[in-house]
């Protein structure tokens, strides 16, 4: 049935709404890119393929700022995020969400689930679940608000590649409660340091002890050994070796992971950090606010051998030297190095530059931000073939489409539904591994479709992305949540074109200015070169 508004439009004009989707499914499948034709690139074209590599695509005017500042001080300034301060609405924004920078153990005490839940009413109990989802909505607003709009755009992409590296499954238990902090205090800080750190970060962090059962890892024979901490979890040391670090060719045997395993018995959370009551009953301005606690009374105090190193039985300090051993490998430089120039150049990077990256990743002790300016200085990634030449993750894509219009983003719902639609919704990856970020994972008939359907609804002004107060605010999923606007004004096809420059190849603005003028714009959101970056 069609809508009113349908309704009064001509029935040509219906038919080309209707098809639309398809349409663009089709241009999509045959049309070559305008960078894939160019021989020769232009001062604008470099520009977009900075702003769509290293960022989430351009805003109205990002491409005519970093053309005329050059491409030496763009890189400086994105590889250097402290020196771009954040816009106020920005700032703004974030400071209302209250539960980004609260400690794993406020966030257990304040969202986290009673402790007796059996002794609770049916009523009480959704509550708790409701206030539960605050953090990880808070969680996403953050993360999708930064992308959109911060200058440090760099900095998000990395924060993005580095969630997926170190993936935690936010559903899964008091992972919902620890999600936010996870990124906030693992992830974020050190996206652009150095590789140890981050490692490190996310070793002792809740969200990943929890998700990965680590807390539960226990020497058998221990005088700890009782109950669920009963014997050894392999879970984390396997993930830690197959996908952290050394990578699943990097040489470890079964062996390796039983022993690093051992290394790594008694990390985990503090008494009652599993949802017991003795940590959240804990006064807050004292005890293991980090979320961390190294339980010596299970852990294993004999000696391991784990890919050729004798590790002593000394505590805690075994895991941190297996850290160092596991950060300093060159296996681990192949391995992170081969998934950054995936990342950023191409599905099947090519063979030497993963080595000059891996170089510079073992000459600098794993220094992030030196192994991407050695990448972004690469005659590979200036290759033009490589312009427009990765397929957008749904996230990359419903991001960079948004960009393009330059609408400023108060809801972020929309996107968190087209997101859930496209088969990514944030911080939801069941699996260790993350979300991939190559075509064959995400290049089907179904998943374009909806897209050019998202293209579509965001040009006409269908999504609610800017909002207005109707009283209290609550959780997305009650009845108390902010009132979304019913719509917004439909994006001019004109500032699309221009904003994005010389993405478009010609047959593609051919066939948009041949459609009737209120689908262009979507017609060009959802094109080919849309797809791409």
């Amino acid at each position: 049935m069609t809508s009113r508004a349908e309704r009064g439009r001509p029935p040509t004009l219906r038919r080309w709404a209707a098809l639309l989707p398809v349409c663009v499914v089709l241009c999509w499948a045959v049309a070559p890119s305008a960078q894939a034709q160019a021989r020769t690139t232009t001062q604008e074209q470099q520009a977009l393929h900075l702003l769509n590599r290293l960022g989430f695509g351009p805003r109205p005017g990002d491409i005519e700022r970093v053309a005329a500042m050059g491409i030496e001080r763009y890189l400086h300034e994105q590889l250097s995020p402290h020196t771009l301060p954040s816009p106020e609405r920005l700032t703004n924004q974030l400071a209302s969400l209250e539960t980004l920078h609260l400690s794993p153990a406020q966030l257990l005490h304040e969202y986290g689930p009673p402790a007796a839940q059996q002794q609770l009413s049916r009523e009480a109990r959704q509550a708790a679940r409701q206030r539960m989802r605050i953090v990880l909505e808070q969680a996403t607003q953050a993360r999708l608000l930064r992308a959109l709009d911060s200058p440090r755009q760099l900095q998000e992409v990395m924060v993005d590649f580095w969630c997926n590296h170190f993936n935690v499954f936010a559903s899964k238990g008091l992972d919902r409660v620890w999600i936010g902090s996870y990124e906030e205090t693992a992830i974020r800080p050190h996206a652009l340091g150095t590789f140890r750190q981050l490692l490190g970060a996310t070793a002792t962090h809740p969200a990943m002890l929890f998700y990965l059962d680590n807390w539960l890892n226990t020497a058998p024979d221990s005088p700890g050994a009782h109950g669920r901490f009963a014997g050894l979890n392999e879970n984390y040391a396997r993930e830690l070796l197959e996908l952290h670090t050394v990578g699943i060719d990097g040489g470890y045997t079964q062996q390796d992971v039983t022993n690093l395993a051992r290394v790594f018995t008694g990390w985990g959370l503090p008494p009652g950090g599993g949802g017991g009551r003795r940590w959240r009953q804990a006064p807050l301005t004292t005890g293991p606010q980090t979320g961390f606690f190294f339980d010596a009374r299970r852990h294993d105090y004999g000696e391991k051998r784990v890919l050729g190193h004798v590790i002593p039985g000394t505590g805690q300090a075994e895991g941190e030297a297996m850290l160092d051993l596991l950060a300093r490998s060159p296996a681990t430089a192949r391995h992170i190095s081969y998934q950054l120039a995936q990342y950023f150049v191409a599905d099947d990077p090519p063979p030497a530059l993963v080595q000059r990256l891996a170089d510079r990743f073992l000459r600098t002790d794993g220094d992030i931000r030196a192994v991407l300016n050695t990448l972004f200085h690469s005659a590979e990634f200036w290759d033009p073939q490589q312009y427009g030449s990765k397929l957008k993750t749904p996230y990359q894509y419903v991001l960079s489409t948004v960009r393009a219009t330059g609408i400023a983003v108060d809801n972020v719902q929309p996107i968190v539904r087209t997101l859930r639609q496209l088969g990514m919704p944030l911080y939801e990856c069941p699996t260790p591994d993350g979300y991939k970020n190559t075509q064959a994972a995400w290049l089907n008939p179904d998943a374009m479709v909806r897209r050019a359907s998202f293209a579509t609804a965001l040009a006409r002004g269908r999504l609610p992305l800017a909002r207005r107060s109707a009283g209290a605010t609550g959780t997305w999923g009650s009845r108390s949540r902010v009132r979304e606007t019913a719509s917004l004004p439909p994006v001019n096809a004109a500032v699309v074109e221009q904003t994005l420059a010389s993405q478009f190849s010609l047959q593609t603005l051919e066939a948009v200015r041949a459609a009737p003028q209120d689908l262009q714009t979507a017609l060009l959101l959802g094109s080919p070169e849309m797809m791409k970056h």
